[in-house]
């Protein structure tokens, strides 16, 4: 493994990697990618192997020309409003955090999707993807570039610490700017659907193409896959529950267990708090009872603006994902500050939601699913 800068040079070595089948993580716009060739097998096997995800789990495949699209996707199968909402959304917002599936062409290998009739397509934003995207083979499969269900990384060297040898090439390109994953929104179907809430607002989408489902994948209890975890196959889950990633109950998590607390609770518990009084304040919101017990000293907590009341707790052991209370801070620093109180040796971390709405929808959606593991 070797780390990268994004300069000319250094990002022409790393596509030369790629074109020859090697795995570059590479920053995005959102969290770091582990990358690979989108039409090479053997690549595409190392992704699943580096990060032991399940294969029933589809990758997205990344572009950074319109004109690639149509390598991945069979756009002659569109209907014409298919055809004008992929119009709408590209032009306005592509290059950037959404990733829209759409049927795929036949030559689209089924590792990369899955074995799905559709493929999850995006343009990134960030200059360094881009011109590696060009320089190599135009299509790039890239999920996040981390074990499976795990903390997202936002930086180079969350890569280095989580998957090291097992990538060949680390482009540092700096902390990512929008912090959590894209937007994923599928326009295979008669009703645009966002699959994972991400980057990329259901206001921003619906101001341009009118309404659109919030799908209740595996936060739905009769949704198979809300019992299956991140390492288990499972080629028992119906084709049409894997259309995008992200989707299982437990992810995106870090090692340290978490609770989450609905907006400002964790400004009024003390210190030291015992498990019960912690957990009852949490029903419904939290996992893991009991295992505070006895832990409240060694406790982190993760607010998302600064307490109106102050913050009495470790300034060692707490976070702020913006005082201001910017969500787009906000989503920026998550991934980045859970990895900073993973890596305490904490017992437990606290953390509260943010607001509804907006990108706070993809804020609480990470953090629900790293509660629930």
């Amino acid at each position: 493994m070797e780390i990268l800068s994004a300069s000319d040079r250094d990002i022409e070595k790393a596509a030369a990697a790629l074109a020859a089948g090697g795995l570059v993580a590479f920053p995005t716009e959102t969290v770091y990618g582990l990358g690979a060739d989108a039409f090479n097998l053997s690549a595409l096997a190392r992704i699943f192997e580096a990060k032991n995800r399940p294969r029933f789990d589809p990758l997205i495949i990344h572009i950074a020309e319109l004109d690639s699209l149509s390598r991945i996707v069979d756009i002659s199968s569109l209907d014409k409003t298919a055809e004008e909402r992929l119009s709408l959304l590209s032009a306005r917002l592509w290059p950037g955090p959404l990733t829209l599936i759409l049927p795929k062409r036949a030559e689209v290998p089924e590792l990369a999707t899955a074995g799905l009739a559709t493929a999850a397509v995006r343009f990134p934003s960030h200059p360094a993807a881009l011109k590696l995207i060009r320089l190599s083979t135009g299509a790039v499969a890239a999920p996040s570039a981390n074990p499976f269900g795990y903390l997202s990384p936002t930086r180079a060297e969350h890569v280095k610490a989580q998957l090291g040898e097992k990538v060949d090439f680390i482009i540092d390109g700096g902390k990512t700017s929008v912090g959590v994953e894209s937007t994923v929104l599928d326009l295979s179907g008669s009703t645009p659907r966002i699959l994972r809430p991400g980057g990329t607002s259901r206001e921003a989408i619906e101001s341009l193409i009118g309404p659109v489902e919030i799908s209740a994948g595996a936060e739905d209890l009769n949704n198979p896959l809300a019992d299956i975890n991140e390492t288990q196959a499972s080629p028992a889950i119906p084709l049409s529950l894997r259309l995008s990633p992200g989707q299982l109950k437990s992810h995106y998590a870090p090692r340290t267990p978490l609770i989450l607390h609905r907006r400002g609770e964790l400004a009024v518990l003390p210190d030291a708090l015992d498990s019960v009084r912690g957990e009852s304040q949490s029903k419904d919101h939290g996992k893991n009872e009991g295992q505070s017990e006895g832990r409240g000293k060694n406790e982190g907590r993760l607010y998302f603006s600064l307490p109106a009341k102050g913050n009495s707790h470790p300034a060692e052991r707490t976070r702020v994902l913006s005082e201001t209370g910017d969500l787009r801070e906000a989503a920026a620093n998550l991934f980045d500050m859970l990895h900073e109180l993973d890596g305490l040796g904490l017992s437990l971390i606290r953390a509260e939601e943010a607001p509804a709405g907006g990108l706070g929808e993809a804020i609480n959606d990470r953090l629900r699913k790293a509660a629930a593991q």
